[in-house]
């Protein structure tokens, strides 16, 4: 080959390699949001839907998915586009008192995620090492506070790459007993044929759909995107940029849905029957008697890994709403404090683990509309989005998601409340 040739090739080579690598140095915001899917209040639910009913719900995980992968999007799209976060257009928006109303319920939801995470952490951990679970929750408090760090000191870029590497974990530990399940390829196929059987299923599938989108996240991506990549974009950069977070969404929350999929795979495929997997303690027991203890370990380090990088990125999340809401800041030392007290508390009083998740989860859908219905709303305004608008059918799909998701959401509320959950 002459030279010529070799100088040509290598010329296309970097033409193509370099859209590539700007890409990568784009993405990031949305795994750190892309944690709240992997977080320890789906582990239960997944592994009971494999354990129960086999692949039968494998599609609800994948609408899941989509669903999340739109509701992301736009709202990356939203800190992108206008320059700045959710809670900071609502603002303007709200008077006074609005603006306080809706700040307490923002932070009652970023509470609850919280809640849910320390307690997950601490459960991790008591598996590990037997700890008790109120110093289990202890350490999983001042590690966040630890990870937190990293983001005021070194930027967010620092904390992005701290956040990967847990959500990688994550991803290892919900998924190495795959590799060692008996899993039955072409029913997980089957399983994505949307269909029920019996109320049991149908309760189950809303539980996992209505949990599908956390408010906190909604309000943080824009945060995340604005802070990441600045603001005052000619259209050119800006085009770039939201090129690069539909990537951004797309690679992060397909690695999130994958480990959600794999735990009900792996529930499908070794412990269908198995009992206590409505528990992450039973779970785990399960997990253990049926693939041994290696991969139990692996499951209990990944869970770790999530009560870590889920309770940061709420923590993170709480912040950005009081900024943007009231345009007042404290200390992450201070705002860490006062959301570890609840769930150190509910240890302490020696509280079933598991149902605190379940309350945890009742409130977090209370606060779905507040963030799902702006979003949709501030998106489809021209006046806000200009051309970057939602278009008409991207409104329709975008407000038929919402209302899924709302009405999931109260129906679980309803069911949880009369005890059916």
């Amino acid at each position: 080959m002459s030279s010529t040739v070799v100088e040509r090739n290598r010329a296309r080579s970097g033409r193509a390699r370099g859209p590539v690598r700007r890409i990568v140095t784009l993405i990031g915001p949305a795994f750190v949001a892309a944690v709240a899917y992997v977080d320890p209040g789906n582990v239960a639910a997944n592994l009971t839907a494999g354990a129960e009913y086999g692949y039968l719900l494998v599609w609800v995980l994948v609408a899941s998915n989509l669903m999340a992968v739109l509701i992301q999007y736009t709202s990356a799209k939203l800190g992108l586009v206008t320059g700045r976060s959710m809670p900071e257009l609502l603002r303007d928006r709200l008077g006074r008192r609005g603006r306080l109303a809706y700040w307490a319920q923002a932070e009652v939801v970023a509470a609850m995620t919280d809640l849910a995470e320390v307690i997950g952490g601490a459960l991790a951990l008591h598996l590990l090492f037997g700890l008790p679970l109120v110093l289990g929750g202890l350490i999983v408090g001042l590690v966040s506070l630890g990870l937190l760090a990293v983001q005021t000191r070194h930027g967010q870029r620092r904390f992005e790459v701290v956040i990967m590497a847990l959500l990688a974990v994550i991803a290892i530990g919900f998924m190495a007993g795959l590799v060692v399940s008996d899993t039955d390829w072409a029913g997980a196929a089957g399983g994505l044929v949307p269909r029920f059987e019996g109320p049991g299923t149908v309760l189950l599938a809303a539980s996992m759909l209505g949990a599908t989108v956390m408010p906190h996240v909604i309000y943080l991506h824009s945060s995340l995107s604005r802070d990441r990549h600045g603001v005052g974009h000619d259209a050119g950069r800006l085009r770039r940029l939201l090129h690069a977070t539909k990537w951004d969404v797309g690679l992060s929350l397909v690695i999130a849905g994958s480990v959600n999929i794999a735990m009900l795979l792996l529930a499908a495929g070794s412990l269908r029957g198995a009992s206590g997997t409505d528990s992450i303690e039973g779970a785990h027991a399960a997990i253990e008697a049926a693939l041994g203890p290696w991969i139990a370990g692996a499951f209990a380090v990944g869970l770790l890994a999530s009560g870590l990088a889920s309770t940061s990125v709420g923590c993170y999340a709480g912040s950005a709403i009081m900024g943007g809401l009231l345009h007042r800041h404290i200390p992450v030392w201070l705002r860490r404090t006062l959301t570890l007290l609840p769930a150190l508390v509910v240890l302490g009083a020696g509280a079933n683990p598991t149902w605190a998740l379940v309350v945890s989860q009742v409130v977090l859908s209370l606060g779905i509309p507040f963030a799902a219905i702006p979003l949709v709303r501030l998106t489809s305004d021209r006046a806000v989005m200009g051309e970057h608008v939602n278009t008409r059918a991207v409104q329709a799909v975008a407000w038929t998601v919402v209302a899924l998701i709302v009405a999931l959401n109260a129906a679980l509320l309803v069911m949880t409340l009369s005890g059916q959950v």
